[in-house]
């Protein structure tokens, strides 16, 4: 980069969120109603009479970048297709800890063809994955431990 020119990223989206951040806050009217009616967002006299102007921000905000849709379509575009599932990611998802997929129980075992058939008829069975993640310190991850 040279001096003074900021990248494309900047100026096509963070400016305009600090924007209207800084006119809301600094309940600048004028710039708010334009950048309301730019945008062609409906706010509610409620929201804009408000006395805190992050209830008006987010009223904004709510409408302008509704977060809801973003993760969704976030989810759709980047996540892998279920269908393209290996089987052997199949039995790794089904078996826990030390258990190998062969000593399941023979009706669990059968899940694995419907699960990677991941049909939506009403007769196929419904197949939850439930993972719960939490945060672990890098060094108490295996390969980082000392030898």
């Amino acid at each position: 980069q040279s001096k003074g020119k900021k990248p494309l990223f900047v100026q096509l989206v963070l400016d305009n969120i600090w924007s209207l951040y800084e006119s809301v806050m600094k309940r600048d009217k004028e710039k708010v109603e334009k950048i309301v009616t730019s945008l062609g967002l409906k706010i509610g006299a409620r929201e804009s009479r408000h006395a805190d102007p992050k209830v008006h921000l987010n009223a904004i905000c709510s409408q302008w970048l509704p977060i809801s849709e973003a993760v969704l379509s976030m989810v759709c575009n980047k996540l892998p297709s279920p269908l393209d599932i290996t089987a052997e990611r199949v039995e790794k998802l089904m078996c826990v800890g030390a258990r190998t997929f062969d000593s399941l129980p023979p009706a669990t075992q059968e899940l694995k063809s419907a699960f990677l058939k991941c049909s939506s008829e009403e007769t196929a069975p419904v197949i939850v994955f439930v993972s719960k993640m939490f945060p672990v310190d890098a060094k108490a991850l295996p390969q980082n431990k000392p030898r």
